[in-house]
């Protein structure tokens, strides 16, 4: 599973309208309104390069209202919380 960290640049105007329109994407997880010299960040979680390709370049670019992007692929997770999922067996 590949991750990438999308920061996109966005219409103020059309903020809203954009974050669910990225969060809507096929391979996006999560989107986030934030604070700072970005509008939004998104989260795309896919199988392979070529899928990441397709979602950032192919979808979240032709948004209308994103006015840019900067990726960022994750090496490694160090998150608690995704590696308690990650060995969760469903046992409770």
């Amino acid at each position: 599973m590949l991750t990438a960290i999308v920061l996109i640049d966005a219409d103020v105007a059309r903020i809203p309208e954009v974050a669910q329109q990225v969060a809507d994407l096929e391979g996006i997880s999560e989107v986030y309104s934030v604070t700072g010299d970005i509008d939004l960040i998104a989260i795309a979680r896919v199988r392979e390069h070529e899928d990441l390709a397709r979602v950032v370049a192919d979808h979240v670019g032709k948004v209308e209202g994103v006015k840019g992007m900067k990726t960022y692929i994750a090496f490694q997770a160090y998150s608690q919380h995704d590696l308690e999922q990650a060995f969760h067996i469903g046992l409770d």
